[in-house]
Order: C-alpha cells, then sequence, then structure tokens
C-alpha cells in the first residue's frame, strides 16, 4: 500500500495526478514520436517538462486521463515510470512565494516543479513533487491555495471564467 493509499484510507484524499516520466535516446524528432503518441486520442497533454543529457532525456509528462495514457505508452513500448504530483492553482494572493514558505514551514523539499500548459480556471498552474505529498497537499490546503485533479485538467476541465 502506497503512502497516498494509507492517507486515503483515513479519511484524507488527495486530487490524482499521474506524472508519466518516460526515458528517450536523445536524438532528433524522438520528441515529437512520444507527443504523437496522445493525438487523436480522447485526452490532453496538460504539462510538459524535458530534462536533457548528452545521451538521453527524461521527458516528464501529465494527461488529462492517466488511464489512457499509461494504455498508450504500453501499447507503443515506451519504458516509463509513474509518481504522484500536486497540481497546484496560483493566483493574486496564492503566489508561488506563498506556497514555498508554506512548504518550507513544515521542512518540506521540493524535489521538482514545473508550469502547466492549461490554466483550468484562467490562473497559472504549477505540478509540485514534494518530500511528502500528502502533508504538502494539507499544508497547502489550509493556506487556500486550489489543488486541482486530473478531472480538472484538459478537455476534462468546466469552464468557470470563458477562457477556455
Amino acid at each position: 500500500m502506497s503512502q497516498i493509499d494509507d492517507y486515503v484510507a483515513q479519511g484524507y484524499e488527495l486530487p490524482r495526478n499521474v506524472q508519466f516520466s518516460v526515458f528517450l535516446d536523445n536524438r532528433c524528432g524522438k520528441l515529437l514520436e512520444l507527443v504523437e503518441i496522445f493525438d487523436g486520442h480522447a485526452l490532453s497533454l496538460v504539462a510538459l517538462s524535458v530534462i536533457d543529457s548528452v545521451d538521453h532525456a527524461v521527458v516528464r509528462i501529465v494527461t488529462s486521463r492517466a488511464d489512457l495514457a499509461r494504455r498508450l505508452l504500453g501499447r507503443h513500448e515506451i519504458p516509463f515510470s509513474e509518481a504522484d504530483i500536486l497540481v497546484v492553482e496560483l493566483g493574486y494572493e496564492h503566489t508561488l512565494s506563498k506556497l514555498c514558505i508554506s512548504l518550507l514551514s513544515a521542512e518540506l523539499n521540493i524535489h521538482y516543479a514545473y508550469p502547466l500548459m492549461v490554466r483550468p480556471h484562467g490562473m497559472p498552474t504549477i505540478a509540485l513533487h514534494t518530500d511528502d505529498q500528502v502533508l504538502a497537499g494539507q499544508i497547502l490546503r489550509r493556506k487556500m491555495f486550489t489543488l486541482l485533479g486530473e478531472n480538472d485538467l484538459g478537455d476534462n476541465a468546466t469552464d468557470q471564467t470563458g477562457l477556455l
């Protein structure tokens, strides 16, 4: 049982977001091959981060439908790993600085962060992976940050602002 499953059993459930880390040869066209796997399917690619090295690249992706993305990657025999991430909406009173201060107050480290390509409510969004996702989620909720789940992203999102 994972840490998140333990907390669900205790009555607290984070909005669910799965990040896929895909390992690619660092060659021209490999990123295009990866993103084309998702074209024409009922999901949106909502976040992308590329970490480049000499021989390989790690591409972190978040989609609006993790189950379908998992099946598509498997069908194309693309090696990947998965991690749960938090997706946090930033805004006027909920800045990146305040997010960092909130997590620092609990001595939580941010392992990595990157912006999303979608703004479901017209506000900037950021993907985070921390030492303790559940504690980070609880802290951010207590500080009135909005945490978004897979159902809030991409083609799943309901447009409340008229901006989509």
